[in-house]
Parts: C-alpha cells; sequence; structure tokens
C-alpha cells in the first residue's frame, strides 16, 4: 500500500468501529475532502493513474455515505476494504484487477481515436512519419510491468524510448540512420531514467545481435516489440542499405521487413506481445493494404493474433495544408483519404 492506501484502510477500519450513522456521515464529509486534495494537476500517465483512482475512492465513500442504514453503510466499507487488501495484478502488466475500474485510460476498444498527440515529456512532431505518443504509452501499460524491457528496431524519432523511461520501462532502440540515433539521444536526455537503461543502436534491425545487448545488461530477452516501420515507400527516408523505404518492389518489402521481424522474435520472451503499426498505401489507382500482407506474414511465422486496432489520424505532416486538395483528388479518382492506420497485436506462442 502506498501512504494514501494506508490512510484510507485506517479509516474505514476505525468507522466499523462507528456505531450511528450521523457520527460516521460527519467522519465521511470530512475524509472525502481530503482524498480530493489527494488528486494531482498534471496529465501525464501516472497522474492520470491516480486520479482515476482517487475518483473511484470518492465515489465509493459518497456511496457509504448516502446508504440508508449503517448495517449497509458497514456492508460498503468492508468491501472497500477488500479491495485495498487483496490484489490481482495481472501476469504481463501493472494493472491491478482488484480495482480495475481506476484504469478508465487504458483503452480496451478497437478504435483508438485520437484529438491530438500528446506533448508531454520531450515529444516533437517536427519527425515526419513518427506515430503519436500516445500508441506506445498505451501498449506499453497495457503488455509490460515496471524494469520490463520494450524493443524498438525501427526507432525514428524516439518516441517508443521517450515512453519507456517515463514509464520505468528499459528501451532497446535501433535505426538505420545515425541521424535519427542522434535526436533520438537529444530528445531521451531531459527524460528521467528512474533505475532503468536505454540504448540506442544505429544499424540494421534484421542483423543486429539483440541477444548480445541484452546479455550486458544481464537480460535474455525482451517482453514486448514494437515495430513501427516505414509504409513501403510512401516516404523516403534515407538512402542507406537496408532501409525499408527504399524497397525497389512491395515483395522486397514484406522481405526485408520479414528478415527484422525474424531477429526480433530471437528475443521476445515466450507468451509476450509484439504489435506491429501500419498504414496501407495508394498508388497507380489501386489501394495497397500493406497491414494486411505484414499481418499475414506475421501470423505464418507462427505469432497469434489477438487483436486488430484502427486509429485514426487526420493531422499528418504530409496533408495538414492540403486537406482540400485531398479532397479534390479522391472525388476526382474515387477512392478515400487515408484516415487511419492499422495496430496488429500479436502473442508469441
Amino acid at each position: 500500500m502506498d501512504y494514501r492506501e494506508k490512510k484510507l484502510y485506517d479509516f474505514l477500519v476505525n468507522c466499523m468501529e462507528i456505531d450511528n450513522k450521523p457520527t460516521l456521515n460527519e467522519k465521511l464529509n470530512i475524509f472525502i475532502k481530503l482524498v480530493s486534495s489527494w488528486k494531482k494537476g498534471n496529465d501525464d500517465s501516472d497522474n492520470t493513474t491516480n486520479n482515476n483512482r482517487i475518483t473511484i475512492w470518492e465515489r465509493n465513500l459518497t456511496q457509504i455515505r448516502e446508504s440508508i442504514s449503517l448495517d449497509r453503510a458497514r456492508y460498503y466499507i468492508n468491501r472497500m476494504i477488500k479491495s485495498l487488501t487483496l490484489t490481482n495484478v495481472g501476469k504481463v502488466n501493472d494493472i491491478d484487477f482488484g480495482n480495475w475500474k481506476e484504469y478508465e485510460d487504458i483503452l480496451t476498444d478497437s478504435l483508438w481515436l485520437f484529438e491530438k498527440r500528446d506533448r508531454t515529456l520531450s515529444h516533437n512532431a517536427s519527425y515526419w512519419g513518427n506515430f503519436i505518443p500516445q500508441i506506445p504509452n498505451q501498449l506499453i501499460r497495457r503488455f509490460t510491468k515496471k524494469g520490463e524491457t520494450v524493443l524498438d528496431p525501427f526507432l525514428g524519432s524516439g518516441t517508443t524510448a521517450i515512453e519507456s523511461l517515463g514509464l520505468q520501462r528499459n528501451c532497446i532502440g535501433v535505426d538505420i540512420s545515425q541521424d535519427q540515433i542522434a535526436h533520438s539521444r537529444e530528445l531521451t536526455e531531459s527524460v528521467d531514467r528512474k533505475n532503468v537503461f536505454l540504448e540506442l543502436i544505429r544499424g540494421d534491425s534484421a542483423e543486429v545481435d539483440f541477444k548480445k545487448l541484452l546479455s550486458e545488461h544481464d537480460l535474455q530477452s525482451v517482453q514486448l516489440a514494437i515495430l513501427h516501420p516505414p509504409y513501403w515507400d510512401i516516404i523516403k527516408f534515407n538512402e542507406e542499405e537496408g532501409n525499408l523505404s527504399g524497397a525497389p518492389s512491395l515483395e522486397e518489402f514484406r522481405s526485408m521487413f520479414s528478415k527484422v521481424l525474424t531477429n526480433v522474435l530471437r528475443v521476445l520472451e515466450k507468451g509476450r506481445f509484439l504489435a506491429i503499426v501500419i498504414g496501407d498505401s495508394y498508388r497507380k489507382g489501386e489501394w495497397i493494404p500493406i497491414g494486411f500482407y505484414l499481418m499475414d506474414d506475421a501470423m505464418k511465422m507462427g505469432l497469434k493474433l489477438k487483436s486488430i486496432v484502427v486509429k485514426n489520424y487526420s493531422d499528418t505532416k504530409a496533408k495538414r495544408q492540403s486537406s482540400q486538395l485531398w479532397r479534390y483528388r479522391a472525388l476526382k479518382g474515387n477512392f478515400y483519404v487515408f484516415k487511419h492506420e492499422y495496430i496488429f497485436i500479436f502473442k508469441k506462442p
């Protein structure tokens, strides 16, 4: 228990000794005000979870106060005491399922709608093609525990690395571009490490020796892999050999991605999760379902598909200033403008 839970627990135990409802209500009125004062003002993930938990406590204490009889009030008090003392923490995350209603900000639906990108920590939207921080934030909190390790073989501007550190997870990030490694190092410098490590490696993720990297930290595996590759050649990021955005054909792109995936799976712990964040392409009058091709390739490798999440995007750098032009092109060309991408979530059997 943290100090708030201990204070709440002691209060509830003392309440069980009160023998009349008016006195109980008087005590509750005072304590509810105290509980409300524990809420924190900023919007980082830890404080959001803390505030959600306190909101649940406020609601339960109010229910006790508004109960008709002393016996009913004691029933609710006893139930609340049990919720504080019985823990049922998830196998692959830190969610306490005895208090599962506290995690209102963790998404469970397959449609993710975000009005704007999170700008806390050191996130920067200047890199063309980076995903919003809410994606790794949701995945890391859902599929890892504090102190575990996240692998990102397509590091880009370091969004996953920043979120991993902020959530007290280790992170290994690899990018084929030295410029992006340098940029990510700069962005992660200001993030508190909190007893976790960060490895940023310039290299081809199809060839990097992840086992050796992990062994340097006395580890054998990672608990979550988040792969956000280029959407084939929509954006050509650099001229480096092995760069997926330079693949001359869709078949070659899939082959190159599969090599990275194979290498990642060598160090992903059994029973743990891997996410592929990917969008589709449109060329020569035809929609190219890149996401589903990669999903199929991953399943052929033996990964078990757990979910397909559809995430909206409407404020991409490429289309921010040209929405009307894209609308005209769609009407003229009889197609629909991309407003979504996929998050394929797999489990390694």
